[in-house]
């Protein structure tokens, strides 16, 4: 039987929520009525914002019918982690969109971009509710450092598969290598956090803790090359910006890969560091 908790929806975290999805709405609405640009970066903002939209307004539905208690996974520590990607993916849309698609004369899009910026600020106030008052005794994964660090991973590689071109390597071994590292990076750190956020990693033959370092040191690897080759193949025959390049030049998509790439360098290596202090040496002192 499902009961209603209108607590659910007068208290502050509450507010805030319902506050964020009719913000994301309106984001996503003002943006499709300016109209539709093909770019991949505005796509990600409409992503972006129907994405934060849709998962809100569900978790407000799931807590405000309870249904949320039946959920096969921590339920505060879920909501906790959505809450900081979502302010995250915010912070970085209300730098895009206004940056590229925004103009005197565009007030709609002007619009979306100021709305945008209230959305971050929005999820960033249920991130410091949830964190400063926390519901639950114990935090799970996602809400540690080492499960922001995986979402963290996934966020700029989605990053770099948003400013990626298919012209761009096209018969290009070193590119193809890079991209590769980027796909199957992001595809490792989606099945840990599912493996994880669903509680399956004890039933694994082998310690779950040890594959993750493993891992992390491979990622980390991994991505170094990609560090070294994206840059030496990518500005190879353009090493300065192009006097003529626009806000759709593909000269800057390769600069944000190349940062980008740099960013999820550092996340792995710190995440590697971490993961092994954590596991040789603050377990080994607790046995």
């Amino acid at each position: 039987m499902v009961n209603v908790d209108v607590r659910s929806l007068t208290q502050p975290v509450g507010i805030i929520r319902i506050m964020a999805a009719i913000l994301t709405c309106m984001c996503f609405s003002l943006a499709g009525a300016e109209g539709v640009i093909s770019s991949s970066y505005w796509a990600w903002c409409m992503f972006t914002w129907c994405f934060c939209f849709f998962f809100t307004f569900l978790i407000v539905i799931l807590e405000f019918t309870t249904v949320h208690s039946k959920v096969p996974f921590a339920w505060d520590d879920f909501t906790t982690a959505f809450a900081m990607l979502a302010s995250l993916m915010c912070l970085i849309v209300s730098i895009i969109y206004p940056t590229f698609f925004t103009c005197k004369t565009c007030h709609r899009a002007i619009g979306a971009a100021v709305v945008s910026w209230v959305c971050f600020a929005a999820y960033a106030g249920e991130v410091v509710l949830t964190r400063l008052y926390p519901r639950g005794e114990t935090s799970g994964f996602l809400s540690t450092l080492p499960g922001i660090m995986k979402m963290l991973e996934t966020f700029f590689a989605c990053l770099i598969f948003v400013s990626l071109d298919g012209s761009q390597y096209t018969g290009n071994s070193g590119i193809q290598w890079c991209v590769a590292v980027y796909s199957l990076c992001f595809i490792f750190s989606i099945i840990i956090i599912l493996l994880t956020l669903a509680q399956l990693t004890s039933y694994l033959p082998i310690s779950f803790d040890k594959v993750v370092i493993v891992y992390n040191i491979l990622a980390a690897v991994m991505y170094t090359t990609a560090m070294v080759i994206w840059p030496l193949y990518s500005f190879s025959n353009n090493k300065q910006r192009p006097p003529n390049c626009g806000h759709f030049c593909p000269w800057d998509k390769l600069v944000v890969v190349t940062f980008m790439t740099i960013f999820n360098f550092i996340v792995y290596t710190l995440d590697t560091m971490y993961s092994i202090r954590l596991v040789f040496c603050i377990m080994n002192r607790e046995d």
